[in-house]
C-alpha cells in the first residue's frame, strides 16, 4: 500500500483490490480451495469487514487535506488546473471524483472548500470510514 495516496480506484481496480483481500483472508485462515464457503461466511469468521478499501480512501482523504491545505505544486496537479487542450476521448477519473463520491459529496467543488476546515474534513472522513463496507 505504499503510495496508495496516489491511486485512483476506479471500479475495476476496486473489484480486484477486494478479490485480493479475500484471497489473503482466505490464506491467513487456511481456508482450502475446495471448501464451499461464501465471502460472507469467510468475512464472519474473521471477525471483520472489508478494509483495504476503506483504508486506502481514508489515506487519500487525509493527504489531499494536507496537500490542499498546504497549496503548493501538488495542488495544481491534485486539482488538474493546467493550461492547455484536453485529450481526445473519454476524460480520465480523478482523485477528486473517487473521494468526492465516497465522502458523500456530489461537488468536487464542496470538497475543496471543505478541506480548508481541518475539524471539518477530520469529521466528514471519520464518518465516511464507518459507513463505507
Amino acid at each position: 500500500m505504499y503510495g496508495c495516496e496516489a491511486w485512483t480506484i476506479s471500479k475495476q481496480i476496486k473489484n480486484k483490490l477486494e478479490a485480493t483481500e479475500m484471497w489473503f483472508l482466505r490464506r491467513m485462515l487456511r481456508i482450502p480451495w475446495t471448501a464451499k464457503k461464501t465471502n460472507e461466511r469467510v468475512m464472519n469468521e474473521a471477525n471483520k469487514r472489508r478494509s483495504l478499501v476503506r483504508t486506502i480512501r481514508k489515506r487519500q482523504a487525509t493527504f489531499l487535506g494536507h496537500v490542499m491545505r498546504r497549496g503548493k505544486l501538488e495542488h495544481l496537479v491534485t486539482t488538474g488546473k493546467f493550461e492547455g487542450k484536453r485529450s481526445r476521448g473519454r476524460q480520465r477519473e480523478r482523485i477528486m471524483d473517487g473521494l468526492a463520491t465516497w465522502l458523500g459529496i456530489g461537488k468536487v467543488l464542496d470538497t475543496l472548500t471543505s478541506v480548508k476546515d481541518r475539524d471539518l474534513w477530520r469529521d466528514m472522513i471519520a464518518n465516511a470510514y464507518k459507513q463505507s463496507t
